[in-house]
């Protein structure tokens, strides 16, 4: 590997560190936005959107540049390809802190509603986890770790699952909550979603470093 190559694979995974980080701060204030009513920190998430959208930008036109001027193989391509993955997947993934962020937003300003015991208590430790393990797996190339994040999946669609059928009952019983409680149910969509990108991100680890296409086994 020449020397400007690998400088430019080393500005790189800077670069798709320094957005998952962002990302990954999004996601945590949002859910804390959500779950403990603390709307001033969205502010920050509505403004960090656009520098999220900027480094996506970024991030994939030098992963083009490296490319057509490198023509790069074997594992240095696989990584650039993987990092071309994982960049879509972060900026969506800031999407969907931001439409977190909105329903907190919405649901501060209402009577409060019951809201499932997993939703507030499980849900949002094991997102933040795999959006971390599946950043450091990336980073540390860990194969293991990516596996773990990959299994933690099954639990977010478990809980997502039960608010389905929690919403259900809860406009069932007081059909004025209906509001209220579908900004709930979509919340909770946002987050199985960010859940499935950071188990996107864990597949591509292990594309990345033993080339295993895990994503259609499922």
């Amino acid at each position: 590997m020449s020397f400007h190559l690998q400088r430019e694979l080393d500005q790189l995974k800077k670069e798709i560190l320094q957005l998952g980080s962002r990302v990954e701060s999004a996601t945590n204030n949002a859910m804390l936005a959500l779950n403990d009513g603390r709307v001033e920190l969205t502010e920050k998430i509505f403004s960090d959107e656009k520098l999220i959208n900027e480094e996506e930008v970024l991030i994939e036109e030098n992963c083009l540049k490296i490319l057509a001027l490198h023509q790069p193989v074997a594992v240095d391509l696989r990584f650039i390809v993987v990092v071309l993955k994982v960049n879509n997947d972060l900026e969506r993934m800031g999407d969907l802190a931001v439409n977190v962020a909105s329903r907190a937003v919405f649901l501060a300003s209402q009577e409060p509603i019951p809201w499932p015991k997993d939703f507030t208590e499980t849900l949002p430790g094991v997102i933040r986890t795999m959006v971390r393990h599946s950043l450091d797996a990336l980073v540390k190339m860990d194969v293991t770790m990516a596996r773990e994040v990959i299994a933690m999946d099954d639990i977010v669609d478990n809980i997502n699952r039960e608010m389905y059928v929690a919403t259900r009952k809860l406009i069932e019983g007081d059909i004025s909550t209906v509001e209220r409680a579908i900004s709930l149910l979509s919340t909770s969509r946002y987050l199985e979603r960010i859940a499935d990108l950071a188990t996107n991100i864990a597949e591509e680890v292990l594309f990345m470093v033993d080339g295993e296409v895990v994503r259609h086994e499922q």
